[in-house]
Order: C-alpha cells, then sequence, then structure tokens
C-alpha cells in the first residue's frame, strides 16, 4: 500500500496521503514521497492542476510525534536531526508553492500543525464544513514555529497569533472568512467542488497559468513599486506568446482558443 495515491484524471492529478492510522502525519516517509513525487509532477505537461487529500478521518495531524521522540536517542539529544526534519517539510511547503501546477488542498476532519501549515501553503484549499483547523503545539509545549511562516502569510497576525498560543481550534466557517482556505462545502460534496475547482482552473492556458502562479510568488515579496516592474515584464512576456495572442484573437471574434495545452 502506497504512503502516497495518485491517480489522474484528464489534466487534473489527484494526490492522496495514504496513512490514515497516524492521521496521515508528516513522517519522514510522507515527507519523502511528497517532495519526490511533486518532483516528477513539475515535469509532467500533462497535468495542469494537482489535488492533494488524506485518507480516513483526517486531513493531516502534522508531524510525527513518535518518530520525533525517537530522534532524541541521539547524543546531542536530537538537535541535529530535528534540524533536518524540519529543513525537509521547509522544502516540500517550498516545492508546493514552486511547482509550476496549482496546488488545491481538499481538506476534511481537521489539519494541525504542520497539517494546517500544508493547507495553508497550498495556492488553494476546500474544506468540509466539519473540519477544524489548529496550529496546537503549544499545548504540549512546542511552539508551531515553521507552521506560523505559513499560516502568518494567509490570515491577520493577530488571528494567527492567537491560533499559536492558545492552541484552539477554528471551525472552517472561521478559516474561511480569516482568508485560511477558499471554499466551504458538506463533507458529501467535497470531492465533487474540489474537483470543479480544479477542472475549472485546469481548462485555462496551462502556460499562462504557469507564467502566473511564479509570478503571484515573486511579487508578494517586493515592495510595491518592484512588483509593479517585475509583474509589468512578466505580462509583457506573457502578451508575446503566440497562444496568448490566440486566446485574445478568440475572444475579440466570440470563438473558443485554439489552445494546443
Amino acid at each position: 500500500m502506497a504512503i502516497l495515491e495518485m491517480t489522474q484524471r484528464g489534466a487534473v492529478c489527484h494526490l492522496t496521503m495514504n496513512a490514515p492510522e497516524r492521521l496521515n502525519a508528516l513522517s519522514d516517509e510522507m515527507l519523502a514521497a511528497l517532495h519526490g513525487t511533486l518532483d516528477t509532477l513539475a515535469q509532467d505537461a500533462s497535468v495542469r492542476v494537482i489535488t492533494l487529500a488524506g485518507a480516513g478521518k483526517a486531513f493531516c495531524a502534522g508531524h510525527d510525534l513518535r518518530q520525533m521522540t525517537a530522534m532524541r536517542q541521539s547524543e546531542d539529544g536530537g538537535a541535529a536531526a530535528f534540524k533536518d526534519l524540519f529543513d525537509r517539510c521547509a522544502a516540500v511547503m517550498a516545492r508546493v508553492q514552486s511547482m509550476p501546477q496549482p496546488v488545491i488542498a481538499q481538506v476534511h476532519g481537521i489539519a494541525t500543525a504542520a497539517g494546517c501549515q500544508l493547507v495553508a501553503t497550498c495556492d488553494m484549499a476546500v474544506a468540509a464544513q466539519d473540519t477544524r483547523f489548529g496550529v496546537n503545539g503549544v499545548n504540549i509545549g512546542l511552539f508551531c514555529s515553521t507552521p506560523m511562516v505559513a499560516l502568518s502569510r494567509n490570515i491577520p497576525r493577530k488571528q494567527a497569533f492567537e491560533m499559536l498560543t492558545t492552541g484552539e481550534f477554528i471551525p472552517a466557517a472561521r478559516a474561511l472568512d480569516l482568508g485560511l482556505i477558499n471554499r466551504v462545502v458538506a463533507a458529501d460534496a467535497l470531492a465533487e467542488e474540489t474537483a470543479r475547482l480544479a477542472d475549472t482552473v485546469a481548462a485555462k492556458l496551462g502556460a499562462a497559468v504557469k507564467i502566473g502562479k511564479q509570478a503571484f510568488y515573486n511579487q508578494i515579496a517586493m515592495t510595491t513599486a518592484d512588483a509593479y516592474a517585475y509583474t509589468g515584464e512578466v505580462m509583457v512576456q506573457n502578451m508575446l506568446r503566440s497562444d496568448t495572442r490566440e486566446g485574445i484573437d478568440a475572444f475579440l471574434e466570440k470563438r473558443d482558443p485554439d489552445w494546443d495545452q
């Protein structure tokens, strides 16, 4: 049984974290599977959107605490192993956002600690109504400092700090209000709604979405003036593409574009 299952429907690739007995924790094996699979999919031109879900009762419960406890047996008390773990987790999060394809989280049950970080890292997220989100490490004496990076870049800082210091869960409706997720639906409609969103994005010109995703994350770190200068150049290059020219001509001529996706 694969720890990360993959199916493809048209231009959409669906990944499922498949360790339900561990609530799909980001174990060494799960991190390796995610990073390796994403690296492969980044080179697959047939895939224009990726969706990510969890098997069983939860989306993802964060790091594997049993593995982390075992790391303490080393002479340095686990310092090197812990640093390596958090670096590998950060590399997976960075890989999600550097993918040419949008990545959509399909969230149910709970998304806690690094699992909440994963939701915040994905480009979009759809959640079932009964999903709960939390960065709960503080409850066991471990402040969620690395999940904080993604969380604080998604929601208002005071709300992020409250979640981080209280360790309390927020419901899906609140996560939607704060901007952590895009849509909330009934649990039995979760897969369908995620697929609908994925199909909508996959129907666009893949090259344009790839250009746009890269520019989106690049400009966020810039000043407003630098961001306008940079994105202006991006739009120039986008406009010069023959497939973009075809899209504009098709719009003006009131016909569907003849794109070779």
